[in-house]
């Protein structure tokens, strides 16, 4: 019971891969607070946890409704006091090649994944800053990571969580927040139609939320893309190679073009702990000083 007293916030969980995370988390000794769109959906939810002896309240909203997700967390923080953990799930799929996507399409999938996580990670952020401890998980996917054709507009804002994750990691480790992505595959009414009947009896969302525990337990990490699925998990990385300096001159679009090879050489590359590497490497290779970078950042 690793989460024993632990409160926990899952978007999307009436059904699919949220409700697999809800019950997961609820054997491990959370309280859950089961967020769904469908008011029906989040009450079953609910009450499969307390009837195997969990704690759980339904809490019906889209995330995309700041007032309703800042009164499913005021109603949490009535009756527990406290939000510890935030599985940002929730999610829709309205696949098309671009071509034939509409940005109305387009617009809607990046309402739901990002605005949806930014305004629910947002509603928790000042109870996680004062209480000094705080987890929350973005569901990013292999789609953003790595592009998916018909996806433009859900993978695109599947790689903007990992820039919010990125970003909101940094800024909430003094206030012990830890920021992480999962990169599920699961059988979903999302992935049906997307993946063959064979492969979606492996895929179980059940097998993809024993990886919450990585991320949002006591030791969890942050910064971390865990991709999951079928009982297999693996690390995802954004990295930078170690590059070539061309410097100025007229001809060096055609150096670099010459040099491709160089600089995409992946001997040596790293994962950058911040945004600025880039530039402060980039800066001494120029041949700048430390205190003129200094200044820059």
């Amino acid at each position: 019971m690793e989460l024993e007293g632990r409160v926990a916030l899952v978007t999307g969980a009436g059904g699919g891969l949220g409700r697999a995370h809800a019950l997961y988390l609820a054997s491990k000794g959370a309280k859950l607070v089961v967020n769904d769109v469908s008011e029906e959906s989040s009450a079953r939810v609910a009450s499969e946890i307390e009837a195997a002896g969990g704690q759980a309240m339904p809490a019906a909203a889209s995330v995309t409704d700041e007032l309703g997700v800042n009164q499913i967390v005021n109603q949490a923080l009535e009756r527990w006091n406290r939000i510890d953990i935030l599985v940002n799930n929730a999610g829709i799929l309205r696949d098309k090649s671009f071509a034939k996507m509409t940005m109305d399409e387009f617009r809607l999938v990046v309402d739901v994944h990002l605005m949806g996580a930014a305004i629910c990670s947002k509603a928790v952020w000042e109870i996680m800053r004062s209480q000094l401890y705080g987890r929350i998980v973005m569901t990013t996917s292999s789609s953003g990571l790595y592009g998916n054709f018909g996806q433009a507009n859900y993978g695109a804002a599947k790689m903007a969580l990992v820039g919010l994750m990125q970003t909101l990691a940094i800024e909430g480790e003094k206030y012990g927040i830890r920021v992480n992505a999962l990169a599920p595959t699961a059988a979903t009414q999302m992935t049906h139609g997307v993946l063959s009947d064979e492969s979606l009896t492996h895929l179980d969302p059940s097998l993809v939320s024993p990886g919450l525990l990585a991320l949002v337990g006591e030791a969890a990490p942050t910064r971390a893309i865990l991709c999951a699925g079928a009982g297999h998990f693996a690390r995802a990385n954004v990295t930078l190679t170690e590059g070539v300096f061309i410097g100025r001159g007229e001809n060096s679009g055609e150096q670099l073009v010459n040099q491709w090879d160089a600089a995409s050489d992946r001997t040596g590359e790293i994962v950058p702990a911040y945004g600025f590497l880039q530039a402060e490497r980039e800066l001494a290779s120029a041949g700048s000083s430390s205190e003129a970078m200094a200044v820059t950042r």
